[in-house]
């Protein structure tokens, strides 16, 4: 799909797409708590989609109902079942990191092997860590080299296990909700150096939400869990809310403050995910912004060059090097090193696309350095295959001299399927071949 973006300025109120980070772990939860539940405003994108066929794979029955939520009735990981032994021997978690990582101690409760593939970037992440951990926990692990295909049998034990969590929190999440599934008792997962500690706030959370066994948090440098919750006496339907995503959020919020008066709904300042870091961006950059409980304006304002550190929100790099364009001055951002194993290389990908409009992107080891305020040229763009890329070089294009033609565009529909037609209610010049 070929997308044009024609200069635009913008107006109107729109809501925030689904967090994908809060609906594919209520997913997650969703199966492990053995009730049922229903989970409201539900994401859509595809790494929505793959975890809720991971969670109907794992024997979890799951129904969207007429008002838009989604049903799910599920006693655990259970691939007995005769409608589910036929697909249970394997999963594919389709293009989500997070599915992968957090799926895959989940999916090691179960006594029958099952392999877990899947699509596009994902094939060439590593997944060194299931190789290393999981045989520690009883886990049987067959992998293509420390690549996808890989196979797991367990059933996972919980034990006290010491992990690295540089590379990313992701696979911690996993574990946390399968010691919790798996009654985990007077045990402790110490994590070293743990990136993006908001993420484990927010599976925190949503362990919590479900009614699942929640570890005490020691500084998020160890993570002891106590007793199991006691069996209920009678099964209960659990409720979860999704929350609006700061994620694809921040790209909204991006193009209000280059491009026009716009107002996002939905996203809550007191938001556990780490990506409302955007609101400090923006704020140091000089945007026009009104902030309350239940929406955020954004106006354009003078905009100046900022410094922020990334580390713990990598994926706001994208929208920040788009806001960073139309900032006088010098912007560093520091992170860099945590954007290698994303779906494209994305501290190499955003300075070779942008270079296309004009831009002048520095990569000096950790940090990155943007020369902006000087405008951009439409240009012939590339995604990547990257949706925060095809995003970023879409909210760059609004106010870009000539139009900006972005291939491979379809890219977005791995998180915010909607965005295109989002960024067009808004009043934005797109064209869609």
């Amino acid at each position: 799909m070929i997308v044009i973006i024609q200069p635009s300025r913008l107006s109107d109120t729109i809501p925030a797409p689904a967090s994908k980070s809060s609906m594919q772990r209520a997913c997650a939860a969703a199966l492990i708590s053995k009730d049922k539940s229903v989970i409201y405003n539900p994401g859509h994108s595809n790494d929505d989609k793959a975890a809720l066929q991971v969670v109907a794979a794992l024997g979890a029955r799951v129904n969207q109902l007429s008002d838009g939520s989604i049903e799910t009735d599920s006693t655990g990981v259970d691939l007995s079942s005769p409608d589910i032994a036929r697909s249970s021997a394997a999963v594919n978690c389709g293009e989500s990191g997070l599915g992968i990582r957090m799926f895959a101690p989940i999916i090691a409760l179960s006594k029958q092997p099952v392999t877990i593939r899947g699509e596009g970037s994902l094939l060439s992440r590593p997944m060194d860590f299931f190789d290393e951990i999981l045989p520690r926990l009883n886990v049987t692990v067959s992998s293509n080299s420390g690549r996808l295909p890989i196979t797991l049998s367990g059933p996972l034990e919980p034990r006290d296990i010491e992990i690295d969590g540089s590379l990313s929190s992701q696979f911690l999440t996993g574990l946390l909700m399968a010691y919790a599934a798996a009654d985990a008792k007077d045990v402790t997962i110490t994590v070293n150096n743990l990136k993006s500690k908001p993420y484990i706030d927010l599976t925190l959370k949503v362990m919590q939400a479900f009614g699942l066994n929640v570890p005490r948090n020691k500084n998020h440098e160890a993570f002891y869990f106590e007793a199991p919750v006691p069996e209920h006496a009678a099964s209960q339907t659990r409720r979860y809310t999704v929350e609006g995503d700061w994620s694809g959020g921040a790209f909204l919020l991006v193009a209000g403050a280059i491009a026009g008066n716009i107002t996002v709904s939905g996203l809550d300042p007191d938001s556990p995910q780490a990506d409302k870091k955007i609101l400090a961006a923006l704020q140091d950059a000089g945007a026009g912004m009104e902030i309350n409980s239940k929406r955020i304006k954004l106006f354009p304002g003078k905009l100046k060059a900022f410094t922020f550190d990334a580390t713990d929100c990598p994926d706001l790099f994208p929208p920040l090097v788009a806001l960073a364009a139309y900032c006088s001055g010098l912007t560093t951002i520091k992170g860099v090193s945590r954007l290698a194993h994303k779906e494209s290389n994305r501290g190499l990908t955003l300075q070779e696309e942008f270079a296309k409009m004009g831009l002048t992107i520095g990569l000096e080891k950790d940090t990155m350095l943007i020369q902006g305020g000087k405008g951009l040229k439409g240009a012939i763009v590339h995604s990547r295959h990257d949706h925060r890329i095809a995003m970023a070089c879409a909210v760059a294009a609004l106010q870009a001299e000539g139009e900006t033609t972005i291939e491979e565009a379809e890219a977005i529909n791995k998180s915010y399927p909607d965005f295109y037609n989002d960024l067009s209610t808004l009043g934005a010049g797109i064209k869609i071949k």
